[in-house]
């Protein structure tokens, strides 16, 4: 699915009309133009599925290493950057902060990739808790394994800018497969 930058350039037209204003006033002129370009960036990850990210990003490396399942060995990145707009208000989620785990079977994956894969999910519309999972879902089809563990913190302008207006609220989710659906010291280690 590509985005339809004309389409989305006439209704945000639309919208400036609705609030009021002019959109030929020299402020607004060029601002559909700019909001549909803002639109094609922040919301790229619209084009792809959970499967055409996975093969995008999909660059392992076999390792050979005595995996026992206990834990000892894990893979952990922290504090992944990323923004979201929620589907619900199309208000931004900012300041979040992604930790992924997992247990690698055999292979691992490029640190960098595990960031990209994060950032591109963020780029749809989105619920918190629908990153997680779909970081989860894409890490497990490239790694060929169950065990990933995906926390994410974050604060939404939904709640912070409007409605109930709590600045500092900030949402947590999990998103725990395999051993880390289970292994409470796994979780744990993931929140050091």
């Amino acid at each position: 699915m590509a985005i339809n930058t004309e389409a989305i350039k006439e209704h945000v037209k639309g919208i400036i009309e609705a609030l009021g204003d002019d959109p030929e006033r020299e402020g607004l002129k060029e601002t559909p133009e700019r909001v549909a370009k803002m639109y094609e960036e922040v919301f790229e990850g619209m084009n792809y599925t959970n499967h055409q990210i996975a093969e995008m990003f999909n660059k392992t490396f076999a390792d050979n290493m005595d995996f026992d399942g206990s834990g000892q060995d894990m893979v952990i990145v922290r504090d992944i950057d990323i923004f979201s707009y929620c589907e619900h208000h199309l208000a931004l989620m900012y300041d979040m902060k992604v930790s992924v785990a997992y247990i690698p079977h055999g292979k691992v994956i490029g640190l960098s990739k595990i960031a990209r894969i994060a950032d591109m999910v963020g780029k749809r519309l989105q619920l918190q808790e629908r990153i997680g999972s779909d970081i989860a879902d894409i890490l497990q089809e490239i790694l060929d394994s169950e065990d990933v563990g995906v926390i994410i913190e974050g604060t939404h302008s939904c709640m912070s800018a409007r409605g109930i207006k709590k600045a500092s609220a900030s949402t947590k989710t999990y998103t725990f497969r395999g051993a880390f659906k289970e292994d409470h010291a796994l979780q744990m280690r993931m929140e050091l």
